[in-house]
């Protein structure tokens, strides 16, 4: 099989633009899921995220987490269990508005840190929409414009730890699932793997490459390309030693009013095409995701499609500009 697409973000700087650029258009329409290496984020800003990230897990989380399990019985399953996953989780929610200053436990110093990291993480999302758009032939800023909304995308993070598991083969860190949104990225640790996509009807391991950010594209993206580009079923596989494993990503998704469609540019006048996809608010997907998330997303594609008229009827000429 085909190696994990690593891409190297300075050589869009270069001699080697059309290469690289090429690179990442085969990882968006083969993989759904790309690394990205020298993308612009200060190594020792990751660094600290990293070393703050365990800390914090330590001190305020991992006796909760242990507590959890106990009483939830998973530390003695005997089958496989499938309505859970073996994780410890918090979130940050940065756009339309913050909740840093409100989520319980922090230190200053952690929550300050990860507002920069946020900025930072902002950035570089957008930049890759804009490469994405440049690889499809849309112009510049569209898919960012198609995010905002009314208002503004919306972006959080989820910061994960999969601490070590002694029933590896009966529970997932994480099930399998695509993400609903639109761009994620990831910082996960270098040290502990975990984290597989399917690809060819085979579970492939991201491999951790120190302070690489791994990208992949979620269920909004493949409607907007009109399938061109596929969000890909992922999971993560629990670990039975060492430290656990920290993950922290990146959802960079449309803002909660925005309509979803396939870009005009990317049907043509072939019919077929133009009826591949649905057109919907995006809040309203996020709704029937949140029940389904963990079973297959041409269902709720299928969904959605049952509530187009609604959408077009309400937006009318707004929804194809």
């Amino acid at each position: 099989m085909e190696s994990f697409p690593i891409i190297n973000l300075e050589k869009l700087n270069g001699e080697e633009r059309e290469l690289t650029m090429e690179k990442i258009k085969d990882a968006c329409e083969n993989w759904g899921f790309f690394e990205c290496v020298n993308h612009g984020i200060p190594h020792e800003l990751l660094d600290r995220v990293e070393k703050m990230t365990k800390e914090h897990y330590k001190k305020c989380m991992e006796e909760r987490f242990k507590e959890s399990i106990k009483n939830r019985g998973l530390d003695s399953v005997r089958s496989e269990v499938n309505d859970v996953d073996w994780e410890s989780t918090f979130y940050l929610k940065h756009l339309p508005t913050s909740n840093i200053s409100d989520v319980p436990d922090l230190d200053d110093d952690y929550r300050t840190l990860m507002r920069e990291f946020a900025g930072k993480i902002e950035k570089l999302s957008e930049e890759l929409l804009d490469l994405l758009c440049e690889n499809l032939g849309l112009e510049k800023g569209y898919l960012k414009k198609v995010f905002y909304g009314s208002k503004s995308p919306t972006f959080g993070t989820k910061v994960s730890n999969y601490p070590p598991c002694p029933k590896p083969d009966l529970i997932k860190g994480l099930r399998a699932h695509t993400d609903a949104g639109g761009i994620i990225l990831l910082f996960q640790d270098d040290k502990v793997s975990g984290l597989q996509l399917l690809k060819d009807g085979e579970w492939v391991d991201v491999p951790p490459v120190k302070h690489s950010i791994v990208v992949n594209l979620g269920d909004q993206l493949e409607v907007i390309t009109n399938g061109k580009y596929k969000s890909v079923e992922h999971r993560v596989i629990a670990q039975t030693d060492g430290e656990g494993r920290m993950s922290i990503a990146s959802f960079y998704n449309p803002g909660s009013d925005s309509i979803i469609f396939p870009a005009p540019e990317l049907i043509g006048k072939d019919s077929e095409k133009k009826d591949r996809y649905p057109k919907f608010v995006f809040e309203d997907y996020m709704k029937l995701y949140s029940a389904v998330k963990f079973q297959a997303k041409e269902p709720r594609f299928e969904a959605m499609k049952a509530m187009e008229t609604t959408v077009s009827n309400s937006v009318g000429p707004l929804a194809t500009a």
